[in-house]
């Protein structure tokens, strides 16, 4: 079974930290949650983005997730891969040069990486994906191709694989996104 990193931070969207999180576990890996400046027990506060009909999405309060791993601890080197949920966290993690650093790892070392919906920005910002196909939150894709990607316009409900990089647009893709990751770990 794979160890798996999580990085996330406060107003994560919930489903996309929460439902990955728990699945991975159940499938039997171990998969170690981190927030710079958090250690283990400590939590992140979550949003629950909601498509409604409006021009994009709401956002709600979700729950309290805890961390279980310290971030200042963590070495990329001992993870077989990465998973980065959206929401409002990759927006301020980016500007995290240790973040950015880990993040690169995992491609550098051609290790699996799950991305979704926000996450691409992190992606971006770790200078990760020119020449990768990346799908993400609609909003995010002018800095997918800013960073050199091609964007994958597809359904909320689809991901799309690229060598070891799976992305999705929102949590209804989970079904497929979590598929697609689970088949390279």
């Amino acid at each position: 079974m794979a160890k798996i990193l999580m990085i996330t931070g406060d107003f994560t969207e919930d489903y996309e930290t929460m439902v990955p999180f728990q699945c991975l576990l159940a499938c039997g890996h171990t998969v170690d949650a981190v927030c710079p400046g958090k250690t283990a027990g400590e939590t992140v506060k979550t949003a629950i983005h909601d498509f409604e009909g409006d021009q994009t999405y709401s956002e709600k309060p979700g729950h309290n997730f805890a961390l279980n791993a310290d971030f200042a601890a963590t070495d990329p080197a001992d993870y077989d891969a990465l998973v980065v949920p959206g929401g409002r966290a990759p927006e301020y993690l980016r500007l995290d040069p240790k973040v950015r650093a880990m993040v690169r790892h995992f491609f550098d070392a051609d290790k699996p990486v799950a991305a979704i919906c926000h996450g691409a920005q992190l992606l971006s910002a770790a200078g990760v994906l020119a020449g990768r196909t990346c799908s993400a939150y609609p909003a995010c894709s002018y800095e997918v191709t800013a960073a050199g990607g091609t964007y994958a316009d597809i359904a909320v409900t689809e991901a799309v694989t690229d060598g070891k990089l799976v992305t999705a647009p929102a949590w209804p893709a989970h079904p497929s996104w979590l598929r697609q990751f689970m088949a390279l770990l």
